[in-house]
Order: structure tokens, then C-alpha cells, then sequence
């Protein structure tokens, strides 16, 4: 499998503190059947002003102690956008890690606040795609104006994102709420791809495993679609 969403590099964000949680989170990874990891570290202005610099930093000295450790884990990097108006700015000054390149488009992994949607983002939205970059919207099952207005996800669709839902809502770790809505966009297939968010090894650890198991007993295929085959499209590895 290939994890396209984690927050493993150490002490940039609000995933591993330290390089020694790293390690646990990549050896956990490993161990849940994923071969290869994106590190995809928040850049939200005012609380996690990442910059392409750094994250690449962080992310090469975790490469470095991966390979110290003989740990087999194969890692990119990327990043996690907080909806905002630098995002334009931050485009056409090429400071955005996107996760890869599908169609012709760049695809970069978006995030909603966790209690609504945004004001701005449907002319967010417009302006991406007119701009070759297609939007991955990050845990859709976890905003909460979507759940409770789930119409508003259609509408999302309609405008032509793509969702990425976490595997730890399959599996109901976030509540039966959350797990429902996330059953229901694997009833219709509208999810793109399922990836672990995972920040730590024990509250927020990684669940693909256990979340390939549920989409599979429903369809193999659609399984095998989200989990390996269009995250390596993305990303560009077999």
C-alpha cells in the first residue's frame, strides 16, 4: 500500500515531537502493510509556517536515520494546506510540495478547518483547477459541517475535487458518526484514495491495514484502487 497523508516528520508540526517517535511511527507503518510513506507536514499560516525548506530538512535527516537503521521504508514528502488566501501566492511563487501530478494537473492535499467549510473555498477550488492543480480534500469525514449537512459533499464533488479519507474513520476510530459517513462514500465510491493521517503511534497511529480489510470485503477492486493504485499514480511509483 502507499500512504499518501502522514505527519511523521520530527518536531515541525503536530505529529512526531521527536526523530525516536518517527522511527516507532515508520516501523508501525511498515508493519500495516505499507511500502511507501508521504510526509506530509501542515502548512497553515499563523500556527505551522512550514516552508518548503523546511520540510525538506526534516524530511532528509529522517531519510538519514531511516537508513542508519536499516529501517526499509520508502518515504517522499509533501504537504498539508490549510485553506487560505496564500495559497495562490504560494503557487505562483513554486513554494507548495505537491504530492504529484495526475492528468496533467498537480495534485495537492487540502484541509478544511475540522468545524466547517470555508467561505472561501469554492472560489479556492475554481481558481486551482483553472491553474492545473487538482485539489485532494483531506478527511471530508471529519468536518463537521459536512457531516451535518452532507449534501454540501455533492457540492464538493460537483466542483471537481477529489477526497481522501482517513483509514481510522473506516475503522471507527473517530466515532460511529464519523465512520458512517465514511461508510457511505465507500457505498457510492466517492472517495479517491484512503490514507492513515497518522501523527503518533497510539492515538492517532496508522490504521490502513485494518482499513484495507474493510473496503476490501465490500470490493476488492475499489480497495486496491484507493489504497495502491491511484496513490502511486499520484506520486508516480509502482
Amino acid at each position: 500500500m502507499i500512504d499518501l497523508h502522514s505527519h511523521i516528520l520530527p518536531g515541525i508540526d503536530d505529529g512526531a515531537r521527536t526523530m525516536a517517535m518517527s522511527i516507532d511511527m515508520a516501523i508501525q507503518t511498515l508493519e500495516c502493510g505499507v511500502t511507501h510513506l508521504v510526509c506530509t507536514p501542515h502548512m497553515h499560516p499563523g500556527f505551522f509556517d512550514n516552508t518548503p525548506a523546511i520540510i525538506e530538512t526534516s524530511f532528509n535527516e529522517l531519510v538519514l536515520e531511516l537508513r542508519r537503521q536499516n529501517i526499509p521504508l520508502s518515504l517522499s514528502y509533501a504537504a498539508e494546506l490549510r485553506v487560505s488566501e496564500h495559497i495562490p501566492i504560494w503557487i505562483k511563487q513554486n513554494a507548495v510540495p505537491f504530492l504529484g501530478e495526475v492528468n496533467g494537473k498537480k495534485v495537492m492535499l487540502l484541509e478544511m478547518p475540522h468545524s466547517h467549510v470555508p467561505s472561501g473555498l469554492e472560489p479556492l477550488i475554481k481558481w486551482l483547477l483553472r491553474n492545473n492543480v487538482q485539489p485532494l480534500i483531506a478527511h471530508p469525514e471529519r468536518n463537521r459541517e459536512l457531516l451535518r449537512e452532507q449534501h454540501k459533499f455533492d457540492w464538493l464533488h460537483r466542483l471537481g475535487c477529489w477526497f481522501q479519507v482517513t483509514a481510522g474513520a473506516l475503522t471507527g476510530r473517530f466515532g460511529e458518526p464519523v465512520q458512517e459517513f465514511a461508510l457511505t462514500m465507500l457505498a457510492s465510491q466517492r472517495f479517491h484514495v484512503v490514507a492513515s493521517d497518522t501523527h503518533d503511534t497510539v492515538r492517532r497511529p496508522n490504521d490502513m491495514g485494518e482499513a484495507f480489510a474493510v473496503v476490501a470485503a465490500l470490493d476488492e477492486a475499489y480497495a486496491q484502487q484507493t489504497f495502491v493504485t491511484m496513490p502511486s499514480s499520484i506520486i508516480g511509483v509502482n
